[in-house]
């Protein structure tokens, strides 16, 4: 138990003091043992809960000892239950006043609840996950990745499920601007295309859990053929983590209805455009001649008005013909 408490502390250390400690708990999540973990499950589940219990009501509630819980806060960084207390106190005011009524953190939505709560609850996660990922962000694993990959003859993009939905985003922003991307979302297609990668290739691997058994396969192949791997996950010690050369961390806040998994869409997103930004800058002249490119390809195919955004000067809209011939 002292063992496997000394090396969560010493991953804890790793993160900066500032950090969002709900986010901190539940990167650190997978680290823990079956007493920490359920303290841990406590304290996300009802946040404000956990806030205003002492030590021993939080123990019982997660079946565990106080002495549990104290190894729990150690684990965190913090020197006892009374630092974790206040950190996450000020977590939950800070929540309650974004949503400028009162919000209880981790509170079920429930079938009755109208839906301008419902839309406040789905607010304040969101803008808390984002807000989080911002302050987990590495941003030099950002300068890397974008590096990479605007240097790159080829970029891989892998995801399973809901990640595939965001991976099939960046790929499509980075072929707009010219750079030559596939996202696979079926294994065996993903890994034909990830054993072509090499040396100035770019694999990513988009897993919210980091445990997708599929992205992890593709991005591991990618990697042993040389090609630099990229990971964008909510847990940089899973699988996924460990296996790649660049980690993008994101933040996710489970309400009811959905789970932490799509809670992380958005912060997903917020950080591959990032990235896809990063991307156009370093390739400013390329990028902005593909783009005007592609605009001039597609204006034909939208009812634009003059002056409208997107509209390319001189480009009329084409005739569709109809049958017969006529148009």
């Amino acid at each position: 138990m002292i063992i496997v408490t000394e090396q969560v502390s010493s991953y804890a250390a790793e993160l900066a003091v500032g950090e969002n400690v709900l986010v901190r708990i539940r990167a650190l999540l997978p680290e823990l043992t079956g007493a920490l973990q359920r303290v841990a499950e406590q304290v996300l589940t009802d946040p404000a809960r956990a806030a205003r219990a002492t030590i021993v009501e939080l123990a019982e509630r997660s079946g565990t000892s106080p002495a549990t819980v104290t190894r729990f806060c150690r684990a965190l960084g913090f020197e006892g239950y009374a630092e974790l207390r206040l950190a996450v106190a000020a977590e939950a005011g800070a929540a309650t006043r974004a949503a400028g009524w009162s919000v209880d953190i981790g509170r079920e939505i429930l079938p009755t609840d109208p839906l301008d709560r419902v839309l406040n609850q789905i607010i304040v996660a969101d803008a808390r996950a984002i807000e989080s990922t911002a302050a987990l962000l590495d941003l030099e694993a950002v300068d890397a990745a974008a590096t990479a990959i605007a240097g790159a003859k080829r970029v891989d993009i892998y995801g399973i499920g809901g990640s595939a939905l965001v991976g099939a985003e960046l790929q499509i922003c980075l072929h707009r601007i010219g750079v030559a991307s596939w996202a696979w979302t079926e294994v065996h297609l993903g890994l034909a295309s990830s054993a072509l990668l090499g040396p100035g290739d770019v694999a990513l691997g988009i897993s919210h859990s980091g445990g997708s058994r599929e992205t992890i396969e593709m991005l591991a192949e990618a990697g042993s053929h040389g090609a630099t791997t990229v990971a964008l996950t909510s847990f940089p010690r899973s699988p996924l983590g460990e296996l790649a050369d660049i980690v993008l961390t994101t933040a996710a806040t489970e309400i009811a209805y959905r789970p932490d998994a799509l809670s992380a869409r958005h912060s997903q997103l917020v950080v591959l455009d990032l990235v896809y930004v990063a991307v156009a800058q370093r390739t400013h002249d390329r990028s902005h001649a593909a783009f005007r490119r592609t605009a001039h390809a597609v204006a034909g195919h939208r009812d634009e008005q003059p002056g409208m955004p997107g509209t390319v000067p001189g480009r009329r809209r084409k005739a569709v013909p109809t049958v017969g011939g006529e148009s």
